[in-house]
């Protein structure tokens, strides 16, 4: 039966048939749309800090995440419209972006010191990175080299993100990210 005499019922089952299949498998289309959901809740941590940072930090962090805001938009339209040129489903709903996302929000959390705030949204990127480094993998793999491309550009943004973030808080843009800096800390 092709898509065009199926019901539409029928074809948004297959749909969520193949994509449960892709996400157990891992394809880098699944793991794409992981990014693709954290972009998006991103976007939403963003402002929730943009909005509600307050202190020394306050102007500093709001211009740049105003800038950030700006990118991820940019790359989460981008990064759709090559799922779909990669002949991949892409999530359309708030549920799917919810299911998909690995990263934690929480209402109460613009209530915590700007550097707390700050510090999280650098623990986002890393986890970002996680998953782009997975994509990158099995997209090299399944021989898909666009969206390797990208999404090797994607983790140099969020590289860039989580430096700028850190030297906020004065840190390097490794520090308390990496495995090393972790058992240091424990020492």
């Amino acid at each position: 039966m092709t898509t065009t005499t199926m019901s539409i019922e029928d074809r948004y089952a297959a749909e969520q048939a193949q994509t449960e299949h892709d996400h157990h498998v891992p394809t880098a289309g699944a793991m794409t749309n992981h990014i693709l959901a954290n972009l998006h809740i991103s976007i939403v941590k963003f402002h929730q800090v943009r909005w509600s940072v307050k202190g020394p930090l306050a102007l500093s962090v709001r211009q740049l995440l105003s800038d950030y805001i700006a990118t991820y938009r940019t790359q989460f339209d981008a990064l759709g419209e090559l799922l779909l040129d990669e002949g991949e489903i892409v999530s359309t709903t708030t549920k799917e972006f919810h299911d998909y996302n690995m990263l934690q929000e929480g209402g109460d959390k613009k209530y915590l010191p700007a550097e707390d705030q700050v510090s999280e949204l650098v623990h986002d990127a890393d986890t970002h990175n996680l998953f782009i480094d997975r994509a990158i993998k099995l997209a090299e793999k399944e021989e898909r080299p666009a969206l390797a491309s990208f999404l090797t550009s994607l983790r140099g943004t969020n590289n860039h993100i989580i430096r700028e973030l850190q030297a906020l808080l004065g840190n390097d843009a490794r520090d308390g990210l990496d495995e090393e800096d972790d058992d240091d800390d424990e020492d």
